[in-house]
């Protein structure tokens, strides 16, 4: 299983705020682009989106499900892909202070990547946990600017 956290300069309301917005998946989520609703309203429960996930000239479809919802504060999900089988993404969003601390867990659910799951992909899934937090909080403090910009003009 593969944690991680990330203090985020700015309030869980606008950590959450990128969160349910199914068009951002793909400024937050590594390697995804082009991400659209595919059923229900995101994030409710049982809602998903679908995206294109691109590796330089190669590319794959991929979907994401909603399996808890509890707003403001946790978000879990499951990606489909394809052949590979499923993960588990569990974002649990806290107060600190006047910022948010935000935890990702992360695990292969089913088919094969479930099967073969071990420390080494554990690894691999921590070093992308580093780049999806990051661009998480690049999102959230670049957006909440610009919110708290306009409101203050």
């Amino acid at each position: 299983m593969a944690v991680r956290h990330r203090l985020i300069r700015s309030s869980v309301e606008d950590v959450w705020a990128v969160l349910a917005d199914s068009r951002r998946y793909g400024d937050w989520v590594v390697g995804t682009s082009e991400s659209r609703p595919d059923e229900g309203v995101w994030p409710q429960v049982g809602s998903s989106i679908t995206y294109t996930v691109r590796l330089g000239r190669w590319s794959a479809a991929g979907s994401t499900v909603v399996r808890r919802s509890e707003p403001p504060d946790v978000l879990e999900l499951e990606a489909h892909s394809g052949w590979l089988g499923t993960a588990r993404i569990a974002l649990e969003v806290r107060r600190w202070g006047e910022d948010a601390l935000v935890t990702i867990d992360e695990h292969p659910l089913r088919g094969p990547a479930g099967k073969l799951h071990n420390a080494v992909a554990d690894a691999l899934i921590q070093m992308r946990h580093r780049s999806v937090l990051a661009r998480l909080a690049d999102t959230v403090e670049k957006t909440a600017k610009r919110v708290h910009d306009t409101a203050g003009s």
